[in-house]
């Protein structure tokens, strides 16, 4: 009985994080971004760190970095001089602030398609990349809109900055492209 119990936990331990509890929802993800994420996204290729570095190394692929630009603290007086903090992404990335929301304004939608054509030249297999942090649904989010848009190479880097940095793979910092909506 106790060989069968570690048994099933060793499976559990070969699982991929958040694989036997989170579902693929049918939409996408409207609120509460920072949670466990589905082991996939809907036309998309999931990549590790391990696959992504190589990914990254072969220079064949676009990446876009979807995490929202820090905002001014709530309360904080206007006088006071704030400084948002920067933000530190995979090297060569386009930064698409706030794309990666379940619900985006036209304008924005305009913006990550724009940014995702002027990537690939329009190229609909061209590899691309959709990333922010660890258990962030945006990327997800992206991942999915993007795919849905008959682009066919895909990927979706789930474990995003956090995973980069803690495989010590070098980061740069990013600024927004142009044109945010």
């Amino acid at each position: 009985m106790r060989y069968a119990a570690l048994a099933a936990l060793l499976l559990t331990l070969a699982l991929p994080v958040g694989a036997a509890e989170v579902a693929v929802p049918d939409g996408y993800r409207m609120d509460d971004y920072r949670a466990p994420t589905p082991p996939s996204a809907p036309g998309a290729i999931t990549l590790d760190t391990m696959a992504a570095a190589a990914l990254w190394r072969s220079g064949r692929a676009r990446w876009f970095d979807v995490l929202p630009a820090a905002r001014r603290p709530a309360g904080l007086p206007a006088e006071t001089l704030w400084r948002p903090p920067p933000r530190l992404g995979i090297p060569g990335s386009i930064w698409l602030p706030e794309v990666g929301r379940g619900r985006i304004s036209s304008a924005q939608e305009a913006w990550l398609r724009d940014n995702v054509v002027a990537a690939t030249g329009g190229d609909q297999d061209s590899p691309i990349v959709f990333y922010c942090l660890a258990e962030c649904w945006m990327s997800w989010n992206a991942a999915r809109r993007v795919a849905a848009w008959g682009w066919r190479a895909v990927y979706w880097y789930a474990e995003g900055t956090d995973g980069w940095e803690a495989a010590g793979l070098p980061t740069e910092a990013l600024h927004p492209a142009p044109g945010a909506p």
